[in-house]
């Protein structure tokens, strides 16, 4: 199925680049994604997911909006306070491209919900704040052999990661973090994060999202891109894989 001229119009700024192309675009506009956590990273990828043409987004978020949001969850604002995220969300990226599907899951993923909620996407985008969480979405896309771009933020230090666990010899979050650390929430409201941080992070999230569903070269798979906001340092650290982890998968 050929791009509509809607959608050439639209997305022209893409197809115009060699490495995307009309091609390149479809592929973007097919690919179906779910996005765990609509907060200060979830806000920025929905955001650029949209624009950039992804046509079906999952939302997983729980949450409603408090006052203290605001400072970083860019998609929301003064009217949305107590409002559910998801139901936000919905409507704020609507405003971006009306075509666009969106489920919405008003809940917490857990391991009784992760199947019936994620099998029916490709690529899963963790935005979330708890190391739990975050470790059985990373075991659900190792056994499920999807592609997995996880973030953290924490006062001024942001980390990315990429799994494509279609390719064989990806590691996982477990090789970096075997189990839950004794600490489990990445808590922005008590610790401190900067707000920039929180879009910068989201935003090469989103970059690395599209980077895999077009196929580029030198993925970030298999690193941990560490960003520092305070110095505006960037380091990319190669990380191993740790055959003992797919023990403690489940």
């Amino acid at each position: 199925m050929k791009l509509s001229y809607d959608d050439v119009k639209r997305h022209i700024a893409h197809i115009n680049l060699k490495k995307i192309g009309s091609f390149g675009q479809k592929k973007i506009i097919d690919t179906k994604i779910l996005i765990v956590g609509i907060g200060g990273l979830g806000s920025p990828v929905a955001t650029y997911l949209a624009s950039s043409g992804v046509s079906n987004i999952g939302i997983v978020d729980h949450d409603k909006i408090d006052i203290s949001n605001l400072q970083r969850q860019i998609l929301f604002n003064e009217e949305d306070v107590n409002k559910f995220k998801v139901d936000i969300a919905e409507k704020k990226l609507k405003k971006i491209n009306s075509k666009i599907k969106i489920k919405k899951f008003k809940t917490k993923i857990d391991d009784n919900n992760i199947n019936k909620i994620a099998k029916q996407y490709d690529l899963i985008i963790d935005g979330t704040d708890s190391f739990k969480t975050k470790l059985l979405i990373n075991d659900y896309c190792y056994k499920n052999k999807k592609i997995l771009i996880c973030g953290a933020i924490s006062k001024f230090d942001g980390h990315v990661f990429v799994f494509n666990f279609k390719k064989k010899n990806s590691p996982c979050l477990r090789c970096f973090m075997p189990n839950i650390p004794s600490t489990d929430m990445l808590d922005c409201q008590s610790e401190g994060v900067l707000s920039t941080l929180a879009g910068m992070v989201g935003v090469i999230m989103t970059n690395e999202t599209i980077r895999e569903i077009l196929n580029f070269e030198n993925s970030l798979c298999g690193n941990i891109l560490i960003i520092n906001a305070e110095n505006f340092l960037i380091k990319k650290i190669k990380l191993k894989k740790n055959k003992d982890c797919i023990k403690k998968i489940k």
